[in-house]
């Protein structure tokens, strides 16, 4: 192989091995309760996630067929 072409491939390998780096990342795990404090079927995902950051969490979204209002943080 020629000089130029094997610090082509070296040069190549050095930024996949860098990119591929940066693209692995670590996502913190969502645990998720039901709200203690909202009552009735949950219908807005903003009013579910306003009642959950009131009991202290970060965030609310409603889930399921029965449509409640599930609270999470990070664990």
């Amino acid at each position: 192989m020629e000089p130029r072409k094997a610090m082509a491939y070296v040069l190549l390998l050095c930024a996949l091995l860098l990119t591929s780096r940066e693209m692995v990342r670590v996502e913190a795990r969502l645990c998720k309760v039901p709200s203690g404090g909202y009552r009735g079927v949950c219908v807005s995902d903003t009013n579910c996630a306003q009642v959950c950051m009131s009991e202290g969490f970060s965030g609310g979204d409603c889930k399921g067929l029965r449509r409640r209002c599930m609270c999470y943080k990070q664990c």
